[in-house]
């Protein structure tokens, strides 16, 4: 039986959530999550009750490459993130390239004529949903 994948969009201070489906074909927003200040392990143990609840078997983070393909400050501190996860949750976590995909999702908000104090609403669970779609595009 398949279970869910969560992929986060990991910020300073909040966190985009989306959640895929069953069959691992479509990618779906969640919600975007504020970070409880100077508390990592606040996060940590939301997220894994997150996954409990989702029945996910998975995290897919977004990996802020540079556009040259190097991982610079932002990558290293997704990258601390998603070890505290896996040690907490017990979950395997994937890193999903996620170069451009905030401009992505900046873009569509505007075409879709979402004005610009609710775009900074739904921009981070916008830019997961990227990820996250292009996580299972690859994997089909």
């Amino acid at each position: 039986m398949q279970k869910h994948k969560i992929a986060l969009d990991v910020g300073d201070v909040r966190i985009g959530v989306a959640v895929s489906d069953l069959m691992g074909i479509t990618a779906n927003p969640r919600e975007t999550y504020v970070r409880k200040k100077g508390d990592p392990d606040a996060d940590i143990a939301y997220f894994c009750d997150y996954a409990k609840r989702e029945d996910a078997d998975a995290f897919v983070l977004g990996l802020p490459k540079n556009m040259d393909g190097t991982e610079g400050p932002r990558a290293e501190a997704t990258r601390q993130f998603g070890n505290m996860l896996q040690q907490a949750s017990g979950l395997p976590v994937i890193y999903q390239d996620e170069r451009l995909t905030t401009v992505s999702a900046e873009r569509m908000l505007i075409e879709a004529d979402v004005r610009r104090e609710k775009r900074k609403q739904v921009i981070d669970k916008v830019a997961a949903t990227i990820i996250l779609q292009s996580y299972l595009d690859g994997k089909h």
